[in-house]
């Protein structure tokens, strides 16, 4: 899954039609950002972020996404 998203976006969402993942990421002053990660039908909040720069939010998301991989293997 590629995450692309900008400090000046409020939201944004991304899709992997492989493991039909879906994460949202929202922020309503674009210093913190909610990052919820589920189906399509159901996300639940993996954390909130604090980023300053494209690069550092799209590593944190990354991060959040890789640990709700890691909890829902060891749930199965």
């Amino acid at each position: 899954m590629i995450f692309d998203m900008q400090i000046k976006h409020n939201s944004a969402s991304f899709y992997d039609p492989l493991t039909k993942l879906f994460v949202t990421v929202d922020s309503f002053d674009n210093e913190n950002f909610e990052v919820r990660v589920g189906s399509v039908q159901k996300t639940e909040s993996q954390g909130t972020i604090t980023a300053n720069t494209d690069k550092e939010l799209n590593e944190k998301i990354i991060e959040i996404v890789e640990k709700f991989k890691d909890t829902q293997l060891i749930k199965k």
